[in-house]
């Protein structure tokens, strides 16, 4: 890991450096045989961070089961809210949650939003303790994050990394697209879904959602690449989702089609919503979308990936092909993805 690569080159300098001066580094008891190595102040300290993270940030972490697996969740607010994976949660309706202590509980869904993968469920009863959710906007490359999950159904599992790059545009297998998602060197592992990626300080930075997949090893988890919905997007989907049991304002632009791959020619119009925004513009069931704002959509995730990247009501060009071969240049104002 990335933090692990950082501490390592300290304490050997600091055990070269108490070789030479003999007042750190190895003691010795009267025979001349090592005993024990003292550990820089600052290695300390960073652990000892690390640990009063996790104290304070675990409670706040539950595992969340459904007939079809096991996910985590974050303790949003103190009513019993969680949020967590709209794929964690599936199409189940009620949920046992686990807390970290092994005390468990009944939920209900309240909600999901499925194109950001988010959904908060309410756990009845419970006396849970909220996280803290800080500034994801604030984030810089290097800034150290700690995971905290039930990866493999290991309830309150911790791993550390770094936060890798930020602003990703990250596409899910189900087809949909994560926008400005953080990209992290805390393993992700399945069960780490919904949980929390957390700072030094133990503010909810992100939920993660997914780990890279590497085709060269066979479709398998590439080491070190995970990603996280930021906590600014969370907070603001859950807290809809809280207020009116959906969201209504998904800030996601829309283009009113219903669409197909045709191997990357295009992405094929099977349908036109009527009075959308595609409608409006004169765009057809049976076009093929060839490209939006000057990008080139060659396959459904393409064309998904580019409008993650637009505002509702943004003005854009859309190539299209008819079905007779020609080609046309169509002016659509993006409308807003209905979230109910």
């Amino acid at each position: 890991m990335k933090v692990a690569a950082l501490v390592v080159p300290i304490l050997a300098a600091a055990v070269l450096a108490g070789c030479g001066g003999g007042s750190r580094g190895a003691a010795h008891d009267p025979q001349g045989a090592a005993t024990t190595t003292s550990a820089p102040n600052a290695a300390l300290a960073y652990q000892q961070a690390i640990v009063q993270v996790v104290k304070r940030v675990s409670p706040s972490v539950v595992q969340v089961a459904t007939s079809q697996g096991l996910g985590a969740g974050v303790v949003f607010d103190s009513h019993g809210h969680v949020v967590t994976n709209a794929h964690v949660v599936g199409s189940s309706q009620t949920f046992t949650v686990t807390t970290r202590s092994g005390k468990q509980y009944k939920a209900k869904l309240v909600g999901r939003f499925v194109p950001d993968d988010l959904a908060v469920i309410d756990v009845a009863g419970a006396h849970l303790q909220p996280a803290a959710f800080g500034d994801s906007s604030k984030l810089s490359v290097g800034d150290i994050t700690i995971a905290i999950g039930n990866p493999l159904g290991l309830r309150s599992s911790v791993t550390d990394g770094i936060v890798s790059a930020l602003g990703r545009t990250v596409g899910e297998p189900n087809g949909n697209t994560i926008p400005s998602a953080i990209q992290t060197s805390a393993p992700i592992n399945p069960g780490n879904s919904g949980g929390a990626l957390v700072d030094i300080q133990g503010r909810v930075i992100g939920i993660p959602t997914l780990a890279a997949v590497d085709q060269e090893l066979g479709g398998s988890a590439a080491p070190g690449i995970g990603f996280a919905i930021p906590s600014n997007l969370v907070r603001d989907i859950a807290s809809q989702i809280v207020g009116h049991g959906h969201v209504v304002n998904s800030h996601r632009a829309f283009l009113g089609v219903q669409v197909g791959d045709t191997g990357g020619r295009g992405v094929y119009v099977g349908a036109v919503q009527s009075g959308g925004p595609a409608a409006k513009a004169g765009m057809r069931a049976g076009d093929l979308v060839v490209s939006v704002d000057g990008k080139a959509t060659p396959t459904t995730a393409a064309l998904s990936a580019v409008l993650a990247r637009l505002q509702p009501g943004a003005r854009v060009a859309v190539v299209v092909e008819t079905q007779s071969g020609a080609r046309r240049t169509l002016h659509v104002t993006l409308g807003e993805y209905p979230g109910g």
